[in-house]
């Protein structure tokens, strides 16, 4: 599931593509992208828009238009697709031969924008204005931006009695750590994800805040380097599990202690940590 790194690698990308463009048309292949929300209310809303800008927090993504903007989530496994044009799009797209799925494209003044996910869990929405998306405005501080500072995370942390793990994927309180990294940042912070937010003290939160900023950081040049590249359907992000230290090693050794490393259930998703060395 993309993450705050993969999203904000891919929003750099995107930006030299489609800022300042235009959208002539948005075709709409799939219904399911947009729901609850009409196709016709994405079209109205996106259609003869320029693009000022691609922004992120979190995991979201959105086009900046003149009037409203356009969200895209990517969920499980949603990714953007670049065409040259749409009847390149056309002659590939959901066809059972080409192996190219679309749910919704952007055909702009030049090229065409595609947003795919064969399983339809990502979404694609329109706002008359940011502040009017409440998936926007719920998200909490995003973690690499300069408000994600030591004293005001350890005042988030100082607020909940939820466990470590359930708390930092809350995106309503720190936007952007999902599954993975949340995992990644407690081991490395040697922090056990059942602790309680408010045990911890605050060395420990200051740990817990580095580790979180450096995680985010590796992850986020491994996106970068090579970069998305949007024309190749079959694309996605390298070399992300060479940077892994405890994500996905049940049983494994920890790479710290040599201890083996616990799979968990918390809130519904898989925890991966060492027992013996995150306390």
């Amino acid at each position: 599931m993309p993450e705050l790194p993969e999203v904000e690698a891919v929003a750099r990308t995107l930006r030299p593509l489609v800022e300042r463009r235009r959208i002539s048309c948005v075709h709409v292949l799939h219904a399911i992208a947009t729901k609850p929300q009409s196709p016709s209310h994405l079209t109205r809303t996106a259609e003869g828009q320029r693009i000022q800008s691609v922004r992120r927090k979190g995991k979201y993504l959105w086009l900046q238009l003149e009037l409203g903007i356009v969200t895209l989530h990517f969920k499980l496994d949603g990714q953007l697709i670049w065409f040259p044009s749409a009847k390149k799009m056309f002659d590939v797209a959901n066809q059972e031969e080409s192996g190219v799925h679309v749910d919704v494209a952007f055909e702009l003044d030049k090229g065409v924008l595609g947003f795919a996910d064969g399983r339809h869990f990502g979404r694609v929405y329109a706002y008359e204005s940011e502040e009017a998306c409440p998936a926007i405005t719920q998200l909490g501080v995003d973690t690499i931006s300069p408000d994600f500072t030591v004293s005001h995370f350890a005042e988030l942390l100082a607020s909940s009695r939820r466990p470590l793990k359930e708390f930092l994927l809350d995106q309503t309180r720190v936007a952007g750590i999902g599954n993975i990294y949340s995992c990644e940042s407690l081991w490395h912070a040697r922090l056990d994800p059942r602790r309680r937010t408010n045990s911890l003290e605050p060395v420990e939160a200051r740990r817990l805040h580095k580790a979180i900023v450096s995680v985010l950081a590796r992850a986020l040049e491994c996106c970068l380097h090579p970069p998305p590249d949007f024309r190749d359907p079959e694309w996605w992000f390298q070399g992300l599990e060479k940077i892994l230290r405890v994500y996905d090693r049940g049983e494994k050794p920890c790479r710290r202690c040599g201890n083996p490393i616990k799979r968990i259930a918390q809130a519904g998703r898989s925890t991966y940590f060492c027992s013996h060395c995150q306390k």
